[in-house]
């Protein structure tokens, strides 16, 4: 039962970053959108946790681990890099 609670968690926290993104661009307003990247930022540090976890209990192999965690990070990077331009430019 635990594994199939965090993969739901896992799901969980995947899906809400990219539409947290979507939600604050749709408000049309520079202040809502970079409160609703930094609520996806928080959910991508989530999912960062859950894979620890994952791996923690030998879920995923170090292997598995490593790639995903990763992609986590190359996300991290792109989503600070945007709210920072965007900050910028307003």
């Amino acid at each position: 039962m635990e594994f199939y609670g965090l993969v739901s968690q896992l799901r969980r926290c995947a899906v809400s970053i990219p539409s947290n993104i979507a939600e604050g661009y749709g408000r049309r307003s520079t202040k809502d959108y970079i409160r609703f990247l930094q609520i996806s930022v928080g959910s991508l540090y989530e999912l960062q946790t859950q894979l620890e976890i994952a791996k923690n209990l030998e879920y995923l192999s170090e292997h598995e681990f490593n790639g995903q965690y990763e992609t986590t990070r190359e996300i991290e990077r792109m989503l600070l890099s945007l709210i920072s331009k965007i900050k910028r430019a307003s």
